[in-house]
């Protein structure tokens, strides 16, 4: 799949795929195996990561960087039980209002 154009959706699948395997051939199951908490982790330092190469006004490693967050949040998705389309859901919720709107409406209650 080498320069193979990668959607989000096809993340998803690809991640679903490899959870199925054993942790000995699947970083992905490997990582799943150690619990929500572990991918959470993962997660934050591919953020803190990708926003240092941001600042630093690397382009290339903000790409790498953003690859590996995407991949780490899909990853927590699958260990979490969450559904991409839930995601989407609520994507197309927020955006149906301004962004200030939408983050008044949080702060209520």
């Amino acid at each position: 799949m080498a320069n193979a154009r990668v959607t989000l959706d096809d993340l998803v699948l690809i991640v679903e795929r490899r959870a199925l395997a054993t942790s000995e051939v699947s970083y992905t199951r490997s990582l799943i195996e150690k619990g929500v908490a572990k991918c959470a982790q993962k997660l934050g330092e591919e953020a803190v990561e990708t926003a240092l190469a941001a600042v630093a006004d690397d382009t290339k490693a903000v790409v790498s960087e953003a690859a590996d967050l995407l991949y780490h949040l899909v990853v927590l998705m699958q260990a979490r039980g969450v559904a991409l389309e839930d995601i989407y859901a609520e994507l197309g919720r927020r955006t149906a209002q301004s962004g200030l709107e939408e983050k008044a409406s949080r702060s209520k209650g």
